[in-house]
């Protein structure tokens, strides 16, 4: 879940710093993360098995030579599939970063990992609008979450309280000339 939601939240902020209609073939990664929040619910989908079933959301920051600022708003639809035995974890979802602007970008995740450590994957990014029309790209992402201290038992419903962040180390991306 973390290695492509990661690369998405990078591409996003990267993005939406730079000026509309602008080429960005030859960029350098950028790096960015999102503290976010879970809402959702958590099912026993197993002997040794829970699901968590919903969204996360928060603010993405692109990482600057003078601090973070404040690119947009992400919100990542996501399944996250969790061993409660060996507690490794594997998730997948979709994300939809909207810039200042108004302008979105789409992407793609999965991660493997293993809980309380993180999960890493891939973060791709699939389309957008506007300004982000035609983008591509993604790259590492990295997922840490508390959803599994959650899960006392199957159908807990997890509304805000489920926290983590997102980091995309290295996002790399390509803008349709327009």
């Amino acid at each position: 879940m973390g290695k492509v939601l990661a690369t998405v939240l990078a591409s996003l902020m990267a993005l939406s710093l730079m000026t509309a209609g602008a080429a960005a073939e030859d960029e350098e990664p950028i790096k960015a993360f999102s503290a976010w929040n879970a809402r959702g619910q958590i099912f026993d989908t197993g002997e040794n098995r829970m699901t968590f079933v919903g969204s996360f959301s928060g603010i993405v920051y692109v990482d600057q030579a003078y601090g973070p600022i404040d690119a947009g708003y992400m919100i990542c639809p996501t399944v996250l599939d969790i061993n409660t035995v060996d507690g490794k974890e594997q998730a997948k979802g979709r994300c939809t970063i909207t810039a200042k602007d108004g302008a979105r970008l789409y992407a793609d995740f999965t991660c493997d990992g293993v809980r309380k450590v993180g999960c890493a994957g891939d973060f791709t990014l699939t389309g957008g609008t506007e300004r982000f029309k035609g983008i591509t790209g993604g790259g590492p992402v990295t997922i840490r979450s508390s959803i599994e201290d959650m899960a006392a038992g199957g159908g807990n419903i997890i509304e805000g309280v489920a926290a983590g962040i997102i980091v995309w180390p290295k996002l790399t991306y390509k803008l349709a000339v327009q």
